[in-house]
């Protein structure tokens, strides 16, 4: 059967918050069998636990964060990503501060530290959500849709006002069958425009922004000295994004997820959009391997970066 997954061993590292700029102390735990992922507050003096869960999410501008009782952390879309694209379906994520430390803007960093920790198999079985009809949502031009399909695959395309932008290829079509997250997606930066980093500044955030953790363009041009990573990189940290936002069902996802110019606000009403319809999905799991879609059978789940336990 295809296992659920945690971590071998608890890992941290420091790093600044995007749009907070704090200094934050990351710590990956491991946890047990049906736990799910859950955000902690180790710097508040009581208890909390976030289960990540459509419902946890609170606010979805200029990122996805999630809030339980007053207690809050910003920017998981990332981890959350990173988690998705290695299989890992229980671990602890604390923070000593209210949002995640950015990196460098993508997946890749928290994707060394997960195999860094070590990743082990649980004796339960993998619970997935396969989407049986297809649930859309639309707002004006933009739109996100999931449709029945055995396996995972990604199909975004993004559209913007800016030369650079124009000359590159502004769609990606994924099918984890064949490709892998890790070197396809992972590495993808966030970006922004350098008008709009001023003007996010003077009303508190990106206070933790720099070129060494985003793609910035000024009105013409890339600013970061290296250029981009992928050809399409923009588009693919918007995959990168959506990836995120699906994982915070709590289970992975059978299904074709596409997207025209969405964001995190759509990316998680489309999430909710389908939990409230119990007719458009249901919960499935693999007693054998040879009944699993290959998107489950690439590399980072075939057992390459599983640690003996």
């Amino acid at each position: 059967m295809i296992k659920q997954r945690t971590l071998k061993t608890a890992i941290s590292t420091t790093g600044v918050g995007m749009h907070n700029g704090e200094k934050v102390t990351l710590t990956l735990r491991p946890a047990t069998a049906n736990t799910g992922i859950v955000f902690k507050r180790v710097d508040l003096p009581q208890p909390n636990e976030i289960l990540a869960s459509p419902t946890a999410v609170n606010d979805t501008h200029l990122c996805s964060a999630v809030e339980v009782d007053g207690v809050r952390v910003a920017t998981v879309e990332h981890i959350m990503s990173a988690l998705a694209g290695l299989g890992i379906d229980n671990a602890f994520v604390e923070v000593n501060a209210a949002e995640m430390p950015i990196m460098d803007g993508s997946a890749g960093p928290f994707i060394y530290l997960l195999r860094e920790a070590g990743i082990v198999e649980l004796a339960t079985s993998k619970k997935f959500i396969r989407i049986k009809k297809t649930v859309e949502i639309n707002d004006g031009d933009k739109w996100v849709r999931f449709e029945p399909y055995h396996g995972f695959k990604v199909d975004f395309t993004i559209a913007f006002d800016h030369p650079v932008l124009e000359g590159v290829l502004n769609q990606v079509k994924i099918d984890f069958a064949t490709d892998s997250y890790v070197k396809a997606i992972s590495r993808a930066r966030t970006f922004g425009f350098m008008h709009e980093v001023e003007y996010l500044r003077s009303n508190g955030y990106a206070r933790g922004g720099s070129l060494d953790n985003a793609i910035v363009l000024d009105e013409y041009r890339i600013l970061n000295a290296d250029g981009l990573r992928y050809e399409n990189e923009f588009v693919k940290h918007k995959a990168l994004d959506a990836i995120g936002d699906i994982y915070m069902l709590g289970h992975p996802l059978l299904g074709a997820f596409s997207a025209y110019k969405s964001g995190h606000r759509l990316n998680i009403q489309l999430v909710r959009a389908l939990m409230a319809d119990s007719s458009a999905w249901e919960f499935h799991s693999f007693d054998r391997l040879s009944d699993a879609p290959a998107s489950y059978l690439t590399q980072e789940w075939a057992g390459q970066w599983l640690s003996a336990q």
